[in-house]
């Protein structure tokens, strides 16, 4: 038993670690999450949204650190003590996830490994049952190294953390996992294939027949008895069928969708704030200029902002800004970059660049 302890030992760390670091790859988008969990209709803990970011971070780097004590052996006892106490958290999260279908995705490996909400809760609780064999034979956690180079170890673990999660907010994600990374062809990620699965549904017929209600499928309709009132239909899907990768971009302004005309231009910039009354001021008076140099190399340049006409009205008038704003959706936007405001460069529907807004003197416009 203590073989299996020691292998759980080595699963345990290194899966947290890699969960982590994954994580950490991209905290903004770990703090999207988090703002779901505390949404209303979920946990109800709308004070925590200022605190998202924040406590993201906290978590991921907390993620990678006790992964590594756990391998390192370095304080055993307050290490188990947390391990114990964060993978309950997150089967907590998972669990509610999963059970009342309020969150779809936990975020545990961010886009890089998308798990249905069971499988997520399926997860941890195989990480719970781990742990707890680690903590009944925590004798086998030994320091590997001497007292003061394991904490050295740590030291430097948590220093470069910190520089990582400094640098992803700062600029963008080390890794882009997502739908809409750089060499993406939206018009391709968008088309659905003509032979692709199409979806399917178990559809049911109530009627009232002789005072009783009586449940029918699609395929008795032709033999319904005389008489028969009809109440209500009930579509039950049965199979998805195929999803596009891209599946909810919109270009929309005064009621129409643009999205076709803007994929053919040649040479088109997207300025994207999913949010403007959250976007960084200086990030917005930074459009200017470089909306500008845009438009004198004959780019096509608009904003994507889920913000009302009131407040896009607003910003373009304060900071004097040379674009228009189409709308989509805001979860979209926030998939779509994780900078707000941030750059994104599309030449005939495919993304060639993608950067914060600290990194516009480092766009390549032709």
């Amino acid at each position: 038993m203590k073989f299996i302890a020691q292998l759980s030992r080595f699963f345990v760390g290194i899966l947290f670690i890699i969960s982590g670091l994954i994580k950490l790859n991209d905290p903004m988008g770990f703090s999207f999450k988090l703002e779901e969990y505390f949404s209303e209709g979920v946990l109800n803990l709308p004070f925590l949204f200022p605190y998202a970011l924040s406590i993201a971070v906290i978590l991921v780097i907390a993620e990678v650190l006790l992964g590594v004590a756990l391998l390192t052996g370095f304080k055993r006892k307050l290490t188990l003590v947390l391990l114990f106490l964060m993978i309950v958290f997150f089967t907590f999260l998972t669990f509610y996830s999963a059970y009342f279908n309020k969150v779809t995705d936990c975020g545990c490996f961010g886009d890089a490994i998308p798990l249905t909400p069971w499988g997520s809760f399926t997860k941890d609780i195989v990480l719970l049952v781990l742990i707890l064999i680690i903590i009944k034979y925590k004798q086998i956690i030994t320091p590997v190294f001497n007292k003061k180079t394991n904490s050295s170890i740590i030291l430097v673990t948590l220093i470069l953390c910190g520089f990582m999660g400094y640098w992803v907010l700062n600029h963008l994600p080390l890794k882009d996992f997502r739908a809409y990374k750089v060499g993406t062809n939206i018009v391709e990620g968008i088309s659905i294939p003509d032979d692709a699965p199409k979806a399917e549904y178990q559809i049911t017929f109530f009627y009232e027949i002789n005072g009783k209600e009586q449940k029918f499928s699609d395929k008795e309709l032709g033999n319904l008895p005389e008489g028969a009132k009809f109440i209500r239909r009930e579509d039950k899907l049965i199979s998805e069928g195929y999803q596009p990768p891209i599946h909810d971009l919109t270009m929309d302004k005064d009621g129409e969708n643009y999205l076709d005309e803007m994929m053919a231009e040649p040479k088109l910039v997207l300025l994207i704030s999913y949010d403007l009354d959250r976007a960084d001021d200086k990030g917005l008076a930074s459009l200017k200029d470089f909306a500008n140099k845009a438009l004198v190399k004959g780019y096509k340049v608009i904003g994507l902002t889920a913000s009302s006409e009131e407040k896009i009205e607003g910003t373009i008038q304060k900071f004097q800004l040379p674009f228009e704003y189409y709308t989509c959706d805001g979860t979209t936007l926030k998939t779509i970059e994780r900078a707000n405001p941030s750059i994104v460069v599309v030449e005939s529907g495919v993304i060639v660049e993608k950067k914060h807004w600290k990194d516009s003197d480092l766009v390549h416009l032709k």
